[in-house]
């Protein structure tokens, strides 16, 4: 089992997403349904895709705080220009390379300026919020076109246009980030900085390329969030930051950096995701949310960091062995004493 674990970190993520899954369909039959399934892909997606981008991220040994920012800053530019006359495939173009200048630029605050990531990103989470307020003078924006609305509509099995294109995305990035070099340049960064710089790796343009693609993935879920909203409010993306990092951490993508998968962070999403699902099937009135699935976090976490630990004290166990001497070794025959006599006559 501890083997399993140790080669897939992503396990316990999936065995949380299926029993938060089947333990309600065990009171709720109808729960257990296609339906609820495109229902929570759907809700997850916006979570899905900044999970994604803070994957990147968390592989350099670094965090950007600033996500939920860039979301809704890129979600309001979106909203501007579509209010204005542009098309929607310029309109989402122009979006997505707003998000990744938006992350490029904490990248270079990071690589470049040597500013630590949760401190720059904190800094620019105040700036891009403050840019978003400032471009709608605080207010909402609505009236948005039925072509961007359409976007979210079910297109096939259940799953709309987006959705198909998130879909694609995760597999293009765990693609990327399993089977080229590129990919392992994240990984190299974030687990032995000095290493991969002796390695020939180009540290400070793999962690700027992190952020740009983070700040991308933020772009991408701003336009989801409003196709799927169909208006802007002025606190759009509001806390997401904190749910992506969660949602890494749960599907195993360690906060030191240089390891875990995309499909562990995508799991945590779909985890987070269910939680609010499984509390309305129960009823339970809507302010009791956030305490609740801040508690099962926290058990989770928990479990995930005994859970660790267990595998950390086997990896030593399994490094060390063979300098520990083994039983026999320690517990060597004593010469007998008529064989200690002879050698003393001898000696005289």
């Amino acid at each position: 089992m501890l083997n399993l674990i140790q080669k897939h970190r992503e396990a316990t993520a999936l065995v949380a997403v299926l029993g938060l899954f089947i333990i309600p369909g065990a009171f709720n039959r109808q729960y257990l349904s296609v339906q609820t399934l495109t229902m929570i892909f759907s809700s997850a997606q916006i979570l899905i895709l900044l999970a994604a981008g803070a994957t990147f991220v968390m592989l350099t040994r670094n965090i950007d705080v600033s996500v939920g920012s860039t979301t809704g800053l890129c979600a309001v530019a979106l909203g501007l220009m579509l209010n204005g006359g542009v098309s929607l495939p310029v309109a989402c173009l122009a979006t997505l390379l707003l998000g990744m200048v938006a992350g490029c630029f904490n990248g270079l605050l990071v690589a470049w300026l040597k500013i630590p990531a949760i401190v720059a990103t904190l800094g620019t989470l105040g700036l891009y919020r403050g840019m978003m307020l400032l471009g709608t003078g605080g207010r909402w924006i609505e009236s948005l076109p039925a072509s961007l609305k359409a976007l979210s509509a079910p297109v096939f099995l259940g799953v709309s246009v987006l959705g198909w294109c998130t879909l694609a995305v995760v597999v293009l990035v765990a693609w990327g980030l399993g089977s080229t070099t590129a990919g392992w340049w994240f990984y190299v960064t974030g687990d032995n900085l000095q290493g991969a710089r002796q390695l020939g790796v180009p540290t400070e343009g793999v962690r700027v390329l992190a952020f740009a693609l983070n700040g991308g993935m933020a772009a991408l879920a701003g336009i989801v969030f409003a196709a799927q909203i169909g208006f802007i409010p002025n606190q759009t993306g509001t806390g997401l930051e904190m749910k992506a990092i969660a949602a890494c951490v749960l599907g195993g993508i360690s906060l030191l950096g240089g390891s875990g998968r995309v499909t562990g962070a995508v799991l945590g999403a779909c985890f987070l995701t269910q939680i609010d699902s499984v509390l309305v099937l129960l009823h339970i009135p809507a302010w009791w949310n956030n305490f609740i699935a801040g508690l099962v976090i926290l058990l989770v976490l928990v479990a995930d960091g005994r859970l660790r630990l267990a595998l950390q004290r086997r990896l030593r166990r399994q490094k060390y062995a063979r300098f520990v001497p083994t039983a026999h070794m320690q517990q060597a025959p004593r010469p007998s004493e008529s064989h200690m006599a002879k050698k003393q006559e001898a000696a005289q």
